[in-house]
């Protein structure tokens, strides 16, 4: 397949782990859970301090549509539920289990019953798989659609941020529940084309893929250029398939749904085994990481127990990030757990962890070249400044995916998709006044039309 002129930048790819094949870390002490690893509503939990669990036991379940249950990794006690403080500022239950090293799987663990499109989503939503490429979207909720509006899958192997691995081991090591996967998808919501995107920086994962596609007509595996964002949901729908999603749409609405790689082989193998998403392949890697990578832990593990299985640091770490050096977020504490979406743990020396001063913009133009989305951040930043949210929503700021392109490439070091992140938020409060507004002006007429009616 090939491509046309593309935006983005060509960040470093430093797949130092590519060739990595996973290992199992011994059964961590403790593991905390928390019961939002998901978009949308938390998950409700149904155990209590003192509870014994098992592997593959229901810790939390789905708290109405867009919501994703949540199982235990170890067999333990739990210990407690605690509220802690998130990274966004919200309040969240953890549960805190104390494993027992014998990793019994609970006895309920049965492959589910499948037969049609209604039971295929309920084994999706059972088998809490949410996106597993770092947006943690409920799967089910996405497939979830009428099947005579799915003109593509897309399944997303780009894997374009630097370091991360996770998904080529994904993509080599299981390539064959992958297709299992979109298998399962032909059968139960009748899809009948499927375009498997992979970077061309990835050759024997597209040389195994395609191995197994050579007598499936409904899939196809397309080598995008190793262009970062090449991995964003818009990004690869365009680059793979040529269209475009309009601002407030889906990719549903111009026939697409895309798909992580893992995501599908979790859905393969929950389908095939019952056991639910209770672990994670995770890259481990970074200037202060002794020996970076590729492991397999459950979800809960705190990070500690992540690096210290990779030898510990050879360097005092200044910065530790839950997935990749463009769009991860930053951590304070190493006993921060995996998450369902947690593709990478990288930890990062002084050297690499400090930001440069930033200096005067230039008006070069190249964070607006390099945008996938051909945004102009420069002057996203001047009306940021200017307190003009009026501005800031007429130069679409709410399209920007966060990707970093602009601050990565611009040559006077601005905080741009910092800023970009900032100005949305004072575009919805913008927007959430005047919708106010004008709900407190219909209520004023409402009120004068019955005092007329009163009068008259």
């Amino acid at each position: 397949m090939s491509m046309g002129k593309l935006h983005g930048v060509h960040a470093p790819h430093k797949k130092n782990t590519a060739d990595s094949v996973p290992t199992r870390i011994p059964v961590p002490a403790v593991i905390t859970v928390p019961v939002s690893m998901h978009i949308g509503a938390p998950a409700t939990p149904v155990v209590k301090a003192t509870d014994l669990v098992k592997v593959g036991q229901l810790l939390a379940e789905a708290n109405g549509f867009v919501s994703s249950p949540i199982y235990s990794g170890v067999s333990g006690k739990v210990k407690k539920l605690e509220e802690v403080i998130s990274s966004d500022g919200k309040f969240v239950t953890n549960i805190v289990i104390e494993s027992d090293g014998n990793q019994e799987v609970y006895e309920g663990i049965t492959p589910p019953t499948v037969t049609d499109k209604k039971s295929f989503i309920e084994a999706v939503r059972r088998s809490g798989v949410v996106g597993l490429g770092g947006a943690g979207f409920p799967t089910a909720v996405k497939l979830d659609v009428d099947p005579e509006r799915i003109e593509a899958v897309i399944i997303n192997g780009a894997e374009c941020e630097p370091f991360i691995t996770s998904d080529t081991r994904t993509m080599i090591d299981d390539a064959e529940l992958v297709i299992e996967g979109i298998k399962l998808l032909e059968k139960f919501l009748g899809v009948k084309r499927t375009i498997i995107g992979v970077e061309d920086n990835k050759p024997e994962a597209i040389a195994k893929l395609e191995s197994l596609c050579t007598n499936e007509p409904g899939i196809e595996v397309a080598a995008v250029p190793a262009l970062y964002p090449q991995g964003g949901e818009k990004v690869l729908i365009y680059n793979t398939t040529g269209k475009v999603v309009p601002e407030g749409k889906l990719p549903i609405d111009v026939g697409t749904i895309v798909v992580n790689c893992t995501t599908i082989a979790c859905i393969a193998t929950y389908v095939k085994t019952g056991m639910p998403l209770v672990e994670k392949l995770i890259t481990i890697d970074g200037s202060a990481v002794a020996n970076p990578q590729n492991i397999i832990a459950p979800i809960g593990t705190p990070m500690k127990d992540l690096f210290e299985y990779c030898g510990g640091f050879k360097e005092e770490p200044r910065k530790v990030i839950y997935g990749g050096p463009m769009m991860g977020i930053a951590v304070t504490d190493l006993d921060a757990p995996v998450l369902k979406n947690t593709n990478a743990v990288l930890a990062f020396n002084e050297k690499d962890s400090i930001l440069p001063e930033p200096s005067n913009c230039i008006k070069c133009g190249r964070c607006v070249r390099s945008c996938p989305f051909s945004l102009a951040p420069a002057a996203i930043e001047e009306f940021y400044e200017l307190k003009n949210p009026g501005a800031l929503k007429a130069l679409k700021v709410n399209l920007c995916m966060e990707c970093g392109c602009c601050s990565f490439i611009c040559p006077a070091r601005r905080p741009l998709v910092q800023v970009n992140k900032l100005a949305k938020a004072e575009v919805y409060k913008f927007n959430a006044e005047l919708a106010a507004a004008e709900e407190k002006k219909k209520a004023k007429e409402a009120e004068a039309a019955k005092e007329g009616e009163q009068n008259g």
